[in-house]
């Protein structure tokens, strides 16, 4: 599989721990992920239980929980995985309270969303398209897979959705760790690629 993008990091003062990791469910859509030395964060929101996100075209949904943590707890990230551009993905704390420097890999629609709001720093991809993103010896790929939001007539006012294959890999090339994020996928025939690929 080739590799379309690549971003380096600064390599950091320690070598990682590539025996263990975490995963942490923060709500919702947003979890923060911590292995090989790399922190990532997917579809940031940290409004509170009963406030608001918009959707679109005047629709509004409702937090029920509160978030795990709060966004100024969050430790030092090295990028966001956004699967796509909703408000319950994206919601106006991160706008607001997010480095505008930080990388963000995400659709190419949700990237142009993301720019008018000051956010330049992203990477958006294609389906089956790949960003490696290197961090000392280690690289971190990521795969855009298919994803549809809803039935095809719906396609038209919903945004453009993605998951994601994601591999640590060694300093040889061997995969370390793989996961798959489906994103708000409908179970659609496109899937069935993605074992045929991996």
């Amino acid at each position: 599989m080739s590799t379309d993008t690549e971003m380096t990091l600064p390599a950091g003062n320690t070598s990682p721990d590539l025996s263990t990791g975490s995963v942490w469910f923060i709500g919702n859509a947003t979890v923060l992920i911590r292995y090989a030395g790399f922190t990532i964060l997917t579809n940031p929101t940290f409004i509170h239980m009963h406030e608001q996100v918009p959707l679109e075209y005047g629709l509004h949904t409702k937090r029920l929980t509160n978030p795990a943590i709060e966004i100024h707890e969050l430790p030092l990230l090295d990028l966001i995985v956004l699967l796509h551009f909703h408000g319950d993905h994206f919601d106006q704390v991160a706008e607001q309270e997010l480095d505008k420097s930080l990388p963000i890999v995400t659709t190419p629609e949700a990237t142009k969303e993301l720019g008018q709001r000051g956010f330049n720093n992203t990477y958006p991809l294609d389906t089956w398209s790949s960003l490696t993103v290197g961090k000392g010896d280690i690289r971190f790929l990521i795969t855009s897979t298919p994803g549809r939001h809803g039935s095809p007539l719906s396609e038209v006012v919903l945004p453009e959705v993605m998951g994601s294959i994601w591999e640590f890999q060694s300093p040889s090339g061997s995969i370390l760790f793989r996961i798959y994020i489906t994103g708000d996928t409908l179970a659609i025939d496109d899937l069935k690629e993605n074992p045929r690929r991996y």
